[in-house]
């Protein structure tokens, strides 16, 4: 590769610029990967030109701004991603190429309460089981995103005690499927992976500093700080779900009281409309009932959002995102919820902080996490994740 500050040093790492820009956004135009590179448009063009030669990138005719253009992606053979997602009440599983062209894609059930060894018995099979479905074969597979509802310790892989798969914490998910399919497994918790989701595919496309916040069975958010996800370094940051609002309130599954989950998670806030309502009312009933105009359905989504509002004026007077993204169960109450979360962050957050930030619901709905574990590969591809094909006059291409 020569030496440090050589020609062939500095040319190696110009490639690896413009192939992870065009990694991380799908396809780019060439005057894009200038920007956001900081290449000149000559090396840019020498480098496509180059990488098209050895077949590691494809060239398509497009258009932008009325112009023509040559929109530029990895080649369609390179590889593929595989997203695994447990949540709450379910297990979705994806597949998608180097152009992030989803191949395939399925969720079905999954128990709060399932052991460990199931849930790993039952996302091998369903990974085995679509990338058969999309069509190709597991040694194309570079690796795999697996998210799960709680903190990751970012040194040792162990699912931290706070999870809400309470027959998982103190294993190590990435080490156990990384043995089993074979590949590199990297984990997040839902949140992060929610966050970079909503980053490459959906609501924060663009944004270089935003948060999102996942409302479920638990509440946490991703923290995105320049264009990349900030989790600390035990893997905890973005907790904003134990917040403390109350010092007398209910006592939480952390063990202190009365923090931002116990007001605003879907377990704390169902049992509310049980006598009026019945038991059995899920989440996504209530959000139904309420945008059909039930007083008691809008009020307890109300109230959540005003909870939520006051953990995310918080966050917004300590980070100051540009964006704050709401995903979750409560997302698809649209204005319902972002009415009241809007009223505390009025209230309580910094003026400026307030005046410079955008609001707004999740794009990718319940998909915003599997989208994210894509994502995650993506993103952690190094120097280790080699492309099959080699540059004419120099070595393979690392990406």
């Amino acid at each position: 590769m020569g030496t440090p500050g050589s020609q062939t040093s500095l040319h190696r790492a110009n490639l690896e610029r413009v192939v992870r820009a065009v990694r991380m956004a799908g396809s780019l135009t060439q005057a894009e990967i200038a920007r956001s590179t900081g290449l000149s448009a000559a090396t840019v063009s020498n480098i496509v030109r180059e990488l098209k030669e050895g077949g590691t990138v494809e060239v398509t005719p497009t258009s932008a701004g009325g112009r023509r253009a040559r929109s530029i992606s990895l080649s369609g053979d390179a590889g593929c991603v595989v997203g695994v997602d447990f949540g709450h009440t379910h297990l979705r599983v994806a597949i998608a190429d180097l152009t992030h062209r989803v191949l395939a894609e399925e969720s079905e059930p999954f128990a709060v309460d399932a052991s460990a060894a199931e849930g790993f018995d039952r996302a091998e099979r369903l990974v085995k089981q679509m990338i058969a479905t999309a069509g190709t074969v597991q040694d194309k597979v570079i690796g795999v995103g697996l998210g799960l509802p709680g903190p990751i310790d970012g040194a040792s892989g162990i699912l931290g005690s706070t999870a809400m798969l309470p027959g998982w914490i103190g294993t190590n998910p990435g080490e156990e499927m990384s043995g089993r399919l074979g590949v590199p497994v990297h984990v997040d918790n839902d949140a992060n992976l929610g966050a970079l989701g909503e980053l490459v595919w959906g609501a924060g496309r663009g944004v270089r500093d935003l948060a999102y916040i996942k409302v479920a069975g638990g509440v946490g958010a991703g923290l995105v700080m320049g264009g990349r996800v900030y989790r600390g370094p035990g893997g905890t940051a973005g907790e904003i779900g134990h917040i403390t609002l109350d010092e007398s309130g209910p006592v939480c599954r952390c063990g202190n009281r009365g923090c931002l989950e116990t007001f605003a998670a879907a377990r704390h806030v169902l049992p509310l409309l049980h006598t009026s309502h019945g038991p059995g009312l899920t989440m996504e009933e209530v959000v139904r009932l309420a945008r059909q105009g039930d007083p008691g359905c809008r009020r307890v989504i109300a109230d959540a959002g005003r909870h939520i509002g006051s953990g995310v004026a918080v966050l917004c007077n300590l980070l100051n995102p540009s964006r704050v993204i709401i995903g979750g169960d409560l997302a698809d109450a649209g204005d319902l919820v972002l009415g009241p979360v809007g009223e505390s962050l009025a209230r309580y957050a910094i003026p400026s902080a307030a005046r410079q930030l955008s609001l707004v619901t999740g794009a990718l709905g319940p998909r915003a996490e599997v989208l994210g574990a894509l994502a995650l590969v993506l993103s952690e591809m190094g120097d280790g994740a080699l492309l099959d094909s080699e540059l004419p006059g120099t070595d393979s291409v690392f990406i």
